[in-house]
């Protein structure tokens, strides 16, 4: 058997290289690699090893990780309730709702609750410029709470408020109703909305992401997914430098 990724001449650590290719993810790649069950050239893979995918045979669960140059990108409405990293025993994962002919892997994720925009591709380098801190990249979210939501607390989000022992960076905010707001963040700390609005003294009703960079939701249909559009392909190519 075969497993096709997008064509790379880098060399990454092998657990990295794996996740990206949507094999699974890191601690999993991890796990695989103490049990045995990868190898890189007929031997044994070891934790933290370096390979280069244009040069090297790496094979898992005897099938051979086979790169192709065909780079694929859809967006895809979240669904509530489905979890968007690899699919873990007895939950369901985004991979399930998707008959997409090449093997993708999602960029980022959204806790079990949250709605919305989730990109699927093979393509490494977008993957690396999306989930990577240092670009600050733009993701935009319709968040609507319990009850009314004050001035105050808004202006507060929006200038930072303590989560997991740290400030959040500023963040643009704009108010849609009395219980209802959309924000747009640069950073992506574990389930930090929800824990912004928990520092404010107000708990999330519902919360979808709504843009991500150029690439807008849309009309999607929770489960619906599309191929992005040439305009919005290129938006996000420019930012990588491709």
């Amino acid at each position: 058997m075969t497993a096709s990724i997008p064509k790379t001449s880098e060399t990454l650590r092998l657990q990295k290289y794996l996740s990206q290719a949507g094999i699974c993810s890191r601690r999993k790649a991890e796990e695989y690699i103490e049990r045995g069950l990868v190898m890189v050239n007929g031997e044994k893979a070891k934790i933290g090893q370096s390979v280069n995918p244009a040069e090297d045979e790496i094979v898992i669960n005897d099938t051979v990780v086979q790169e192709t140059s065909e780079l694929v990108y859809y967006k895809l409405n979240k669904p509530r309730d489905i979890i968007s990293t690899c699919k873990q025993d007895g939950e369901s994962s985004i991979l399930d709702i998707v008959d997409i002919p090449e093997r993708v892997f999602p960029i980022g994720r959204l806790d079990k609750e949250t709605t919305g925009l989730i990109l699927l591709t093979n393509d490494g380098r977008l993957s690396n410029y999306l989930m990577h801190p240092r670009y600050e990249h733009e993701k935009e979210y319709s968040v609507e709470v319990y009850g009314k939501i004050d001035d105050e607390a808004l202006e507060d989000m929006r200038l930072g408020v303590m989560v997991l022992g740290k400030m959040t960076k500023p963040a643009i905010i704009t108010r849609l109703s009395s219980g209802k707001f959309a924000i747009v963040l640069t950073e992506g700390k574990n389930r930090q909305i929800r824990r912004m609005v928990e520092a404010v003294g107000y708990t999330v009703k519902r919360l979808k992401r709504i843009r991500i960079e150029n690439v807008f939701l849309g009309n999607l249909e929770e489960g619906e997914y599309v191929p992005l559009t040439k305009a919005e392909k290129q938006g996000l190519f420019q930012k990588i430098g491709i």
